[in-house]
Order: C-alpha cells, then sequence, then structure tokens
C-alpha cells in the first residue's frame, strides 16, 4: 500500500466512523482480536475510548487468543463485553459438537449468544473485509442487519475495502499488536477445533472448518452489495 493509498483509505475509514458514531443509540464493535479487528478498533478509539468490544466467548478458542484478548483489554484499558453461550447441556455432549455438528455447535455457542447481546446495540461496527472470502465479496460499507426479533441494527463495515495487505501496513505503521498464531501460517483464527492452516493459499478462511464451510452464520451475504 502506498502512503498515498494508505492515507485514502485510512481517511476514509475514520470519516465513516465518526459519522456513524454521530448516529442516535448505542453503539458497539465485535472483536476477534485479529489484525483487522484491532486496526478498526484502533480508529474508532480516536473518537471514543470506552466503545463496547465484543468479543463472542464460545469457550473453544485457542489460549493464545485468550492471552492476547486479555493483553489488549489491560493495555488499552478496553470496555471488554464478554458474551458467554448459556447452558449446553440440554443439546448434547457439548465438547463433541465441533466435530459431529459444527452448525448447531456455531449456533449456540456464537451466533445466538451474540444476536442477544446485539439487542442493546443499535449501531454495529465490524472488521469485514472484501477479500477475506468469496462469501463477503460484496459487502457494503453500510448496511441494515435485522435481529430475529425484528429490531434494525447499522452494520458498519469501515475497513471493508482494505486488502489484508493494507491491514498489517496499517498495523505496523501504527504500531500495533498481532495475534502471536499469525506468525505460525494462521492467516485466519477462530475456535481452536475448527481452526487449521488455510487449504487454498488464496482463500484466508479456507482453514476455518477444516475447509468445509467459510462462515458461521453472523454474517449471511448481504442484499445490498457493494458500496
Amino acid at each position: 500500500m502506498t502512503a498515498v493509498t494508505r492515507t485514502r483509505k485510512e481517511l476514509k475509514a475514520e470519516t465513516l466512523v465518526g459519522a456513524a458514531l454521530e448516529y442516535p443509540g448505542t453503539a458497539g464493535i465485535t472483536c476477534s482480536f485479529q489484525a483487522g479487528g484491532i486496526a478498526l478498533l484502533s480508529i474508532i478509539r480516536r473518537f471514543r475510548r470506552d466503545i463496547p468490544v465484543l468479543f463472542v466467548d464460545t469457550g473453544l478458542h485457542f489460549t493464545e487468543t485468550y492471552a492476547f484478548r486479555d493483553r489488549l483489554a489491560r493495555e488499552w484499558d478496553l470496555n471488554l463485553v464478554n458474551i458467554t453461550p448459556g447452558d449446553l447441556s440440554a443439546d448434547g455432549p457439548s465438547d463433541d459438537l465441533p466435530h459431529t455438528n459444527p452448525d448447531l455447535c456455531c449456533r449456540l455457542r456464537k451466533v445466538e449468544p451474540l444476536l442477544r447481546t446485539l439487542e442493546d446495540y443499535d449501531i454495529w461496527f465490524t472488521a469485514l473485509r472484501r477479500d477475506q472470502a468469496p462469501t463477503r465479496a460484496a459487502t457494503p460499507r453500510i448496511d441494515r442487519y435485522r435481529l430475529p426479533t425484528g429490531k434494525q441494527l447499522i452494520k458498519v463495515n469501515p475497513i471493508v475495502d482494505w486488502t489484508w495487505e493494507e491491514v498489517l501496513e496499517f498495523s505496523r505503521g501504527n504500531h500495533l499488536p498481532l495475534h502471536p498464531l499469525y506468525a505460525a501460517g494462521y492467516p485466519s483464527i477462530g475456535c481452536a477445533p475448527c481452526t487449521s492452516l488455510p487449504v487454498d493459499p488464496s482463500d484466508a478462511r479456507s482453514g476455518r472448518w477444516n475447509g468445509t464451510r467459510t462462515e458461521c452464520g453472523i454474517h449471511p451475504p448481504s442484499e445490498k452489495g457493494p458500496a
């Protein structure tokens, strides 16, 4: 990324963040503590340092993820909101679900807990990028997201047009910490049982769910298309 390109995209993201934070209602950012989320969080914190940082704690993350989350929460004094699943006992042995029924596991541990939490918010920031996977290629910069209850959120994706290389350059230029598993070859990091090295070098998310899928259900394709 050249200095001019970086400045243009960074300012574009910063302008959108500032405008979105002026919307009425409560804003929050979901963050899995990967590079894109940290980059976006650093931009949001220029305006609002106490923004709620929503971390979906499935109970199955890598130990490195938990340690990195805790370190950054401490060093940045984050307003961290850990979202945990409810009682899983009625749905069978929870330890086996990632292998026997990953769809159900994602729904119980990730999707439903997050959607319940999002009821308390009106503006939802994400670090989605179009280059992450074919399923995200049409992600718009601003979207509407309807919760199961019918409530609509404004979903804001300020770095949607950034590439992975641009995220890394922004991170280096701003001295942002990076998840330690990147150094081990993981370009996309989720729950430990369902994350492996990518099977397709051109698709960073191809190592998720052993290459059988790339989405958990939180981010369905937008009907709006890129904008």
